[in-house]
């Protein structure tokens, strides 16, 4: 009788641990997705029809509540996400504005060198070397034209003296030789007047 318990029991439990088996040699591949989820609840609904032949879908309370706690902790999930990514994206915006602020100082800073290099100190005031050039070569130019003039009126004046002092020196010529025709007129009269008074002495 023993035996007879013995192997019911046996014949009993071995479809069971072979289904178990079986199940564990091939378990299914379960979509944890939320629409995974709601196509097993679906699955594992149950029809249900009533006396008026309405027909209902039955499902489990638990499987709903399982099914409704998945979708807070996801759309918990996806807050948490989206409020990393917003302070992320904030930081990130913070980040960008600094790193504009320090690109516009470094902009300026550059172009205030580039200004230094392509300018010259003037007079104590920073001018563009083209300017400068045109002042420098327009002050060599005025110079130039100063030089010329003084250089033509040297000329003009020397030319002017040396006709002064040729004409002096014909002047003085013409001087020695009034002088020397008056001296000789006035020796001449002196004899004349010496013979003069020397005849009349006689």
């Amino acid at each position: 009788m023993k035996h007879l318990r013995i192997l019911f029991i046996l014949a009993l439990l071995i479809p069971t641990l072979a289904i178990q088996a079986q199940e564990e040699e091939s378990p299914e591949e379960t979509d944890n997705t939320l629409r995974g989820q709601f196509e097993e609840l679906e699955r594992k609904s149950t029809n249900y029809r009533s006396g008026n032949g309405v027909a209902y879908e039955v499902m489990k309370l638990s499987s709903i509540n399982d099914l409704k706690a998945n979708i807070f902790d996801t759309i918990n999930t996806a807050n948490k996400n989206i409020k990393d990514l917003t302070s992320t994206i904030e930081a990130n915006n913070a980040e960008i504005e600094d790193l504009n602020s320090k690109l516009q100082e470094t902009t300026n800073k550059l172009n205030s060198v580039t200004e230094e290099k392509d300018s010259i100190s003037f007079f104590g005031a920073l001018i563009s070397k083209g300017t400068y050039n045109f002042i420098l070569w327009s002050i060599i130019f005025g110079l130039l034209l100063l030089l010329l003039f003084f250089i033509y009126r040297f000329r003009n004046s020397n030319f002017l003296t040396q006709q002064a002092k040729s004409a002096l020196a014909d002047l003085e010529e013409e001087y020695q030789n009034h002088r020397r025709r008056a001296l000789e007129r006035e020796q001449k009269i002196s004899r004349q007047l010496q013979d003069e008074l020397n005849k009349q002495k006689k």
